[in-house]
């Protein structure tokens, strides 16, 4: 489970003196709560699962992309890094990920299996897409290579 390796990291990266990793874990931990806690108040009183994990966890993958960009528009490199470290540590918890080629494969495989005709079946597409390689694939890209595919 996804809590108890978060829990292990972070004292592996004690031991190991490892800062960046002690503070990503603990950016990790912290927004687990938050979610946990964002849950039970929906009724989910053990928080949230494994599938919901990993999409906290691309969720916070994206928001350190996007800090990248405006570090380094604003010529920040030194932070920028900083960001590229989070997301290698973040991305250890995720399982690997599908590369463009394999994710145009599984788009196609997804389209073929539930007949999509065109841009109204994007919805449909999507969702199976992401029920079947949950936790795989950035849900941007993902969105632009079936766009392509239907249109």
């Amino acid at each position: 489970m996804l809590r108890h390796s978060f829990t292990d990291s972070l004292k592996a990266a004690m031991k190991a003196r490892d800062e960046l990793t002690v503070s990503t874990v603990r950016l990790i931990i912290a927004k687990l709560k938050e979610q946990d806690i964002d849950a039970r108040g929906k009724g989910k009183a053990d928080g949230i699962g494994d599938a919901d994990i990993q999409q906290m966890l691309l969720g916070m993958i994206k928001q350190r992309r996007d800090s990248i960009v405006l570090y380094e528009q604003g010529k920040r490199p030194e932070l920028a890094e900083k960001e590229r470290g989070e997301i290698a540590i973040i991305e250890r918890f995720l399982p690997k990920q599908l590369n463009d080629a394999e994710l145009e494969v599984a788009a196609k495989e997804v389209i073929a299996a539930i007949g999509a005709l065109g841009m109204k079946d994007m919805g449909r597409t999507m969702a199976a897409l992401k029920e079947r390689h949950a936790g795989q694939m950035d849900g941007a890209k993902a969105s632009q290579v079936v766009k392509r595919l239907l249109g």
